[in-house]
């Protein structure tokens, strides 16, 4: 397939701020249940709420412009949701703005300092508005990862992205870059918690490596149920392709495949293994012996930029069954 960059920016941006939500709320259910030192509603959880929100924005601009003429977006927009019986994407477009409003809700109550709990579990978890918020907002947003992920892993003629494996991939970078990030706020903000994110961070980013590890592997292995024979339906041991049909480009030989090498390809595949992976876990680790509060800001820049080529890759990888069809030109 051919990566589209709004997409590609789309998924990373709000995945990024999905994970940071979660990582804050997580902090506060630490700090609440005392295991933690509390930190300051306004300048840690109302601000790193906003933080997350402009990943959010900024996501949703991305997304504009994969749209074929994007000031169509303000007035026809609203039909994206109405197949939400069938569709994902339907179902993305509700559970989104969903999320948003629920962060924007949380980053509210921190900031007027709704925190007076409402009951106390066990005598030592207190419940209040924001810890209602945070949680709501945590399974919303585990329930757009699941909706983001599955527009592609639902395409069952994409066999490389058809897996219950793009569905925890996309869940476990959102949560290495969002805990990644909120390292670096720590960090930023001069809050302690830089250790407890990073820790996190490191085994979030492991676990992504895992579960993509396993995907390329299951990727490169895969026997395509359709090739030559099956397309035209000659079933001839030798059959070659002698001309693609078009003396110049079209829709289907630009949007169905990338046009990068194999060795393109392979070198893309490597920076991300290094740049999502390998880095962030020793800039991070460096981060908590060193006490550096720049290490970590660090490790989020080179795993986003990392992310970027990983999800083009993961675009890049999956082999439309249309291309057999325009494989030479002539």
């Amino acid at each position: 397939m051919r990566p589209a960059f709004s997409v590609i920016f789309l998924t990373t941006l709000i995945g990024a701020g999905q994970g940071l939500f979660m990582a804050l709320v997580t902090g506060q259910v630490y700090s609440l249940a005392n295991l933690l030192e509390p930190q300051d509603s306004v300048n840690f959880y109302a601000a790193g709420s906003l933080l997350a929100l402009l990943l959010l924005g900024f996501g949703l601009v991305a997304a504009v412009f994969h749209l074929g003429k994007p000031s169509y977006f303000f007035t026809r927009a609203w039909r994206g949701i109405t197949q939400w019986r069938t569709s994902w994407l339907s179902r993305e477009l509700i559970t989104l703005p969903a999320f948003i409003l629920l962060v924007a809700c949380y980053a509210v109550a921190q900031y007027f300092g709704f925190t007076q709990p409402w009951l106390v579990v066990k005598g030592q978890l207190p419940i209040d508005p924001t810890l209602f918020l945070g949680v709501l907002g945590t399974l919303v947003s585990i329930v757009l990862f699941a909706c983001t992920a599955m527009i592609y892993a639902s395409v069952r003629f994409l066999e490389e992205w058809h897996s219950p494996l793009t569905v925890v991939n996309f869940i476990m970078f959102g949560l290495a870059s969002g805990f990644t990030l909120a390292a670096a706020f720590s960090a930023w903000t001069g809050v302690a918690l830089v250790g407890f994110f990073g820790t996190w961070a490191v085994i979030f980013t492991l676990s992504a490596a895992i579960t993509r590890g396993f995907s390329i592997y299951r990727n490169a292995g895969i026997r395509h149920r359709s090739n030559l024979q099956t397309a035209i339906g000659v079933h001839h041991a030798r059959i070659q392709q002698k001309s693609m049909g078009f003396m110049g480009g079209s829709f289907n030989t630009r949007e169905f495949f990338h046009g990068a090498g194999g060795a393109t390809l392979a070198w893309i595949k490597g920076f991300f293994i290094l740049a999502v992976f390998v880095l962030p876990i020793g800039l991070l680790a460096a981060s908590n012996i060193m006490q550096s509060t720049n290490l970590p800001m660090l490790a989020f820049a080179v795993q986003f930029l990392g992310l970027l080529a990983e999800r083009w890759y993961f675009f890049a990888e999956a082999r439309h069954p249309q291309n057999l069809y325009y494989q030479s030109v002539a």
